[in-house]
């Protein structure tokens, strides 16, 4: 009998008793989200490569296959995963990195070229709440056949079903990599970043702390070079660039340290100031604004609300049933008959979203 074959049972015979399972990869995000409930349902031992078409830009792999495994695979060929996921641990696998939904500095940037996790899911196999392997999308970047249920499993937590196999778009590594440094306030850090996001840069990431704006430019090195002289500012080396995006990709920058509330601001590029009080960290633009706060809840909830988006509990000591921000009621029933249809007996990561499901 196969490991998926066992799952299968297992699940199947949780969902008519009734038992909770808490889907588990690597568990360097355990953090993320509300508390992980039920009884542990690991998947990195079923791991493995199954194909890989550098020509194709796709990778096909089990969900527990180690991010890193998956990385230096691509990297070999001169490829990357364009999203630029956070690994948070050595433990870090795929299936949890697609179901955690987080992206790393280069996820907005250019117009969102590079584009986020769900542009990179191309097809899954699922294991859902009836035991049933599923299988949606394909391995092919132009495929419009029904529904395209494989990419609503990025950011879903595990809520919908076990995932198991996924086929994920890659893209070519940049030829050259650039990051300028800029003195400069926050108002002025994001006009600038809203002004040079409309015109023909290659920028891949922006961060903005304390006074310093820092962007990287990556592309064709002629590219590159002839931005580098438009923009200005002061050459950071690479080695030292390339650590610093590691440290904000990763959260080992020194403004992540410390038990203070670590919340996550989704809101437009062209938002005013948070005007908020605690630390600030920007990137993608101005469209992530990381804060830490001590502030309640509710007033950094309204406020990103006025800005038009939204704020997550990304890390801290709140109740962890306040991580993400209350659904509509609208939104609510949405998400509510998607449980339904995958999960109808609710036994994914119970309340790991929502406290609703």
């Amino acid at each position: 009998m196969t490991l998926l074959s066992q799952w299968s049972e297992r699940i199947a015979a949780a969902a008519v008793s009734g038992t909770r399972l808490c889907i588990r990869g690597g568990g360097t995000k355990d953090f993320y989200g509300n508390e992980p409930r039920g009884e542990t349902f690991e998947t990195r031992d079923w791991q493995g490569i199954e194909s890989y078409e550098p020509s194709e830009l796709v990778i096909t792999a089990r969900a527990g296959t180690p991010l890193a495994q998956i990385e230096a695979e691509l990297a070999a060929k001169g490829q990357m995963l364009a999203f630029e996921p956070p690994h948070f641990g050595v433990g870090a696998t795929l299936g949890g990195c697609i179901a955690a939904g987080l992206a790393g500095p280069r996820r907005a940037s250019a117009g969102y070229a590079w584009g986020g996790v769900r542009d990179a899911v191309l097809g899954a196999r699922l294991l859902d709440g009836r035991g049933r392997l599923l299988k949606f999308g394909g391995t092919v970047i132009k495929n419009v056949a029904g529904y395209d249920v494989s990419r609503l499993l990025a950011g879903s937590l595990g809520t919908l079903g076990v995932i198991a196999e996924l086929s994920i778009k890659v893209l070519p590594r940049p030829a050259s990599e650039l990051t300028l440094r800029f003195e400069m306030t926050e108002g002025e850090a994001l006009r600038h970043l809203n002004s040079w996001a409309g015109q023909p840069l290659p920028l891949s990431a922006s961060c903005w702390h304390e006074g310093a704006l820092r962007v990287r430019l990556a592309g064709a090195q002629p590219a590159v070079e002839a931005s580098a002289r438009v923009l200005g500012g002061e050459r950071e080396p690479a080695t030292l660039a390339e650590d610093s995006w590691h440290g904000v990709r990763e959260q080992q920058h020194p403004f992540f340290e410390g038990a203070r509330p670590l919340w996550r601001f989704s809101i437009p590029t062209n938002a005013a100031p948070l005007a908020l009080p605690g630390a600030q960290l920007i990137e993608w633009g101005g469209a992530l604004r990381w804060l830490r706060s001590d502030a309640s809840a509710d007033a950094l909830r309204a406020r990103a609300r006025e800005l038009g988006g939204h704020a997550t509990l990304f890390r801290g000591a709140l109740p962890r049933p306040q991580a993400f921000t209350p659904l509509s009621p609208a939104l609510l029933a949405i998400h509510q008959r998607l449980k339904r249809e995958f999960d109808p007996a609710g036994i994914f990561n119970p309340g790991r979203m929502y406290p609703e499901f």
